[in-house]
């Protein structure tokens, strides 16, 4: 396996410029097996008694719905299908990067959240998101949240409001990524066959890649949800009623 690391294979499209296809390609690879597996969710459906898989996907559901309900209100309930659709797909693209798609050959694969082109649109989208609905909700008066609790601290507000969604995308990409390096590191000592002396490195770290891989899908969901919370506590930070 020789993989480099933030190596891309590149489009070069008309007014976009260069632009990562692997990172595209398995992220529309994600969204179709997002489709065929709610497809799959919903076809048991169609019998009278609840299956295991309903019961799991609507455990997951249940939370995020609870979640996002008990921390927006009656105001917040038009937005939890969006974050259910949110924290869902998210951990799917943080898990696809336990599939050996590149170490098949493949011009795909990895954890599209591991570029960061990836992770910053998402969070640039729940920020403008979030500006959206709070204007619709309170009017171009929302703006004056900045200049509290004193007009002196609006530069500060501004950039803290401005940071949000670059620490978002920081947060989630740097943990995915990380992940993944960690992976490419110690698979790489396997392959390589690397001996200290009367000490067999590579033979020693064999079993490393597979709980490599535990650790990765428990940091995927945890990132998934913490992006999906962050997300719903700047919205309902957004929508409060001002006291």
């Amino acid at each position: 396996m020789h993989e480099q690391i933030g190596e891309h294979l590149t489009w070069n499209l008309p007014v976009l410029g260069s632009v990562h296809a692997d990172t595209i390609m398995t992220t529309w690879l994600v969204m179709l097996v997002s489709v065929v597996f709610f497809a799959w969710i919903g076809a048991s459906y169609r019998s009278a008694f609840a299956t295991r898989r309903q019961t799991a996907v609507e455990a997951v559901i249940n939370y995020i719905a609870d979640l996002a309900s008990s921390t927006l209100g009656e105001k917040g309930e038009p937005f939890i299908p969006l974050f259910i659709a949110l924290f869902i797909f998210i951990f799917l693209l943080n898990q696809f990067g336990m599939l050996p798609f590149k170490a098949l050959g493949l011009p795909f694969g990895g954890s599209p959240t591991a570029d960061i082109n990836t992770t910053l649109p998402l969070a640039i989208l729940v920020f403008f998101l979030i500006q959206i609905v709070a204007v619709r909700m309170k009017g171009i008066g929302y703006f004056a949240h900045v200049t509290k609790p004193m007009a002196l601290l609006t530069p500060i507000n501004i950039l803290e409001e401005l940071t949000r969604p670059a620490t978002l995308a920081a947060r989630l990409f740097f943990n995915i990524f990380v992940g993944e390096l960690l992976f490419i590191i110690v698979a790489s000592i396997v392959t390589a066959k690397v001996s200290i002396g009367a000490f067999n490195l590579s033979l020693a770290v064999t079993v490393a890649p597979f709980l490599i891989q535990f650790f990765n899908f428990f940091v995927g969901t945890v990132q998934a949800f913490v992006f999906t919370l962050l997300a719903i506590v700047y919205l309902s930070l957004a929508i409060a009623e001002d006291h």
